[in-house]
């Protein structure tokens, strides 16, 4: 008999680990200013990039309706996290975009993910947890931004 746990334990401690670094990330970002932002909004933020996009192209990145994309918008837009203008290239296009406090939300989720990870090496060790990370590597794909998990998960 083996001392292994069953497979489904697997999916599910990734899960809580995805979940406990996620929500000690968003509690950080609320008490440094940005108490609106939701886990999904980094897979949005990452999605219109550094030069916008549009709420068409958008839907299609996460996986949802432009519906469901542009409901998202109007609620980042009224928290100050974006904006929409017009595409230089073509003014029938309206292009979404972060605003400097949508960046700033960026920047200060970077230096958080980068403070946890820290600690978690600091907990687990450096070497467990890089074979941790190169094992995850080897056993998932290339891509690392794979923004359609809102869609996955079934819509915003």
């Amino acid at each position: 008999m083996s001392s292994d746990p069953p497979g489904f334990v697997l999916p599910l401690r990734l899960f809580l680990a995805f979940r406990t670094i996620i929500d000690e990330a968003h509690a950080e970002l609320a008490r440094q200013g940005h108490p609106d932002l939701k886990p999904m909004h980094g897979f949005v933020f990452q999605a219109i990039g550094p030069d916008g996009t549009t709420a068409v192209e958008l839907g299609r990145t996460l996986g949802v309706s432009k519906q469901a994309a542009g409901k998202t918008v109007d609620a980042l837009e009224r928290t100050g996290y974006v904006e929409r203008g017009t595409d230089p290239r073509d003014a029938r296009r309206k292009v979404v975009r972060l605003t400097a406090h949508g960046v700033d939300a960026l920047a200060r989720s970077a230096r958080i993910f980068d403070e946890i990870r820290a600690r978690w090496a600091a907990e687990l060790g450096d070497d467990q947890l890089r074979a941790l990370e190169a094992g995850l590597t080897e056993m998932t794909p290339a891509e690392l931004w794979r923004l359609d998990a809102p869609g996955w998960f079934g819509g915003m």
